[in-house]
């Protein structure tokens, strides 16, 4: 595998946010509203943008300065002037509105008309939010931190969140954002977004309380396998020990599993590697015990 090794110190500037914005993604959008002192709109996004604290609840965005005069943004501006922005959650149905909004225009023109959307008066800070979005979050700017002085610098506007508006279609049963009602979209490199809905949203299961025995302590022959990734050796490997002998044994009356040997018991070799499919298919439905147990059947086929 070749590998490009790019120095940062002998690279433009413009290049390097080309790479970085590439390869750190998908990056949320900040749809940030914000008013002068003058009480003029501002409705911008920003990719440079997450969740750094919920106690007290924290938001971070960061608007760069203009590469090709130095110049800062309107919503920068603004919240040095006024210490307030709304952060909206863009949704999928929103997106085209969203990057309409980023157009560069002069100073006093409203965002809001010109992308065609709604404001609504905010609870506690003088900027508006946008009614259409799934998500309108209130801050008060607690810090600005400037992080350098050249084209390309960031800015870090640390929010802290004050009221937050969620439309109770994203909602679920627990009230609990539901993310494919929510679906959000992410900022990738250059022109490219991602939608976060459909296949693009997956379970991942947070690692056993009870420690996972690791990969290292998996079998030979399923350690080694040519067909199971490395995501489904770590999904094997989350769990203190594998299922006893009488478990796997009695498995093999499973209809899946019994059609397969029964199918295949005149073909060793492609028994085993039929039971290695099942397993791996298995794993990627989550059912991290049967695939186990199908493994293991196909370990004792193996002398494993």
């Amino acid at each position: 595998m070749t590998v490009k090794t790019i120095n940062l110190q002998d690279t433009p500037s413009a290049e390097v946010y080309s790479l970085l914005s590439g390869a750190v993604a998908p990056r949320p959008v900040a749809f940030a509203s914000t008013t002068d002192a003058a009480g003029h709109v501002n409705l911008s996004p920003f990719s440079f943008f997450n969740l750094f604290s919920s106690n007290p609840p924290i938001l971070i965005f960061s608007p760069l300065r203009r590469f090709r005069d130095n110049s800062s943004k309107h919503t920068l501006d603004n919240v040095k002037a006024t210490r307030e922005v709304v952060i909206h959650i863009a949704s999928y149905n929103l997106v085209e509105q969203m990057s309409l909004a980023s157009t560069e225009y002069a100073t006093g023109i409203n965002e809001f008309i010109k992308a065609g959307l709604t404001p609504v008066p905010s609870g506690l800070v003088k900027p508006p939010r946008v009614a259409e979005a799934p998500v309108a979050i209130e801050c008060r700017v607690n810090d600005i931190i400037r992080l350098g002085k050249e084209g390309g610098a960031g800015n870090l506007v640390i929010c802290e969140v004050l009221l937050i508006h969620v439309q109770e279609a994203v909602l679920d049963e627990k009230g609990r954002i539901d993310p494919y009602e929510l679906d959000a979209v992410a900022r990738m490199g250059g022109d490219y977004y991602i939608r976060a809905n459909g296949d693009n949203i997956f379970m991942l299961p947070k690692p056993s309380r009870d420690i996972g025995m690791g990969i290292e302590q998996l079998p030979d022959f399923i350690r080694n396998s040519t067909i199971l990734t490395g995501n489904n050796l770590a999904r094997l490997a989350n769990i203190p020990m594998p299922p006893i002998e009488p478990a796997v044994k009695a498995f093999k009356k499973e209809p899946i599993v019994a059609y397969t040997i029964n199918k295949f018991k005149d073909q060793p070799e492609k028994l085993q590697l039929e039971l290695e499919i099942l397993g791996k298919k298995l794993l990627e439905d989550n059912q991290v015990q049967a695939a186990w147990k199908v493994l293991l059947l196909m370990g004792k086929m193996k002398g494993g």
